[in-house]
């Protein structure tokens, strides 16, 4: 490994790259230091040139913008780092919070590290660290996560792990989907994790939902969810307990796996499903090694 040193300010043979925040609503949360940053670079990088354009015509800004987003990262990448080599400076902006999370950006400060051009972040606005400050949940340690796969299969795979978390996890998700996604939660976790919801950060109709998995669920269910969520799960007390009787039970025969399910309190049909989705195995597989059919039929 190589250690790099880079000095932010100084003389440099190329130009700079600013990580500018924006709002994340409320247009007064924009920093003194982040206007001046995009009137005086020679270009911003913006993920929604329109979406963005509104932002500069608010605090009189005419630095002109290049589109930079998830489906023209690969084509713009060499085309911005020509630009910063040539001496140019440019700042980077999402469309709303911090550039690189949850957003565009990443792969831009990577190949700016790797070619030796300077990156100035500047601090701001941040929806996931607005909402837990203010969520009532252990604030540290806490572990982003951001948006979750939108595969089902893969989701779960997520939560699970998410699940076991001693920390406050925090999530985004859109209003859309979000009832789906909280029912996905409380079948991870459990009726009775504590569940934060935040929507519309800094903006008039700013709102937190308290309550168990099970009552934010419900309430999903009675309201129309608008706005984008930040959604904070409390910390599992206990993780390693829970993690030590599922690979226990895998363990198992399937016979006894299914067998222990039930002595938990579930009828025997809903004890198979559980097992079947706990080994990737077919139910009707699962089934029939409960029942000793494949025995019956020799």
């Amino acid at each position: 490994m190589t250690i790099t040193s880079q000095q932010s300010f100084g003389q440099h043979d190329s130009g700079t790259l600013y990580l500018v925040p924006t709002p994340i609503g409320n247009l007064q949360d924009m920093t003194y230091r982040a206007v001046e940053t995009l009137q005086n670079v020679d270009l911003i990088a913006a993920e929604d040139t329109r979406n963005t354009q509104k932002l500069l015509n608010n605090f009189d800004i005419t630095t002109k913008q290049i589109s930079f987003h998830e489906h023209n990262t690969q084509e713009r990448i060499p085309e911005l780092l020509a630009k910063l080599q040539s001496g140019m400076d440019l700042a980077q902006v999402s469309d709303a919070g911090m550039p690189s999370i949850s957003d565009p950006g990443t792969e831009l400060v990577a190949a700016a590290v790797d070619a030796g051009v300077p990156v100035v972040p500047l601090p701001g606005a941040n929806a996931g660290l607005t909402a837990l400050i203010a969520s009532g949940l252990v604030p540290q340690p806490f572990y982003f996560y951001g948006f979750l796969n939108r595969k089902l299969s893969e989701q779960k795979l997520e939560l699970a792990a998410l699940a076991q978390h001693e920390e406050t996890v925090i999530l985004y998700e859109a209003p859309h989907r979000l009832k789906k996604t909280l029912v996905a939660i409380q079948v991870a976790v459990g009726d009775d994790r504590q569940i934060v919801l935040c929507r519309e950060l800094t903006k008039r109709f700013e709102e937190f939902v308290r309550g168990t998995a099970a009552e934010v669920v419900q309430w999903a269910t009675d309201n129309q969810p608008r706005g984008e969520f930040v959604v904070l799960i409390s910390g599992n007390p206990d993780p390693q307990t829970a993690a030590d009787e599922r690979d226990t039970r895998l363990d198992l025969s399937v016979e006894a796996h299914v067998a222990a399910v039930i002595d938990d309190g579930l009828k025997t049909n809903d004890a198979i499903k559980q097992v079947a989705k706990a080994r990737g195995l077919r139910k009707q597989d699962v089934y029939a090694a409960y029942h000793h059919l494949d025995e019956a039929k020799s």
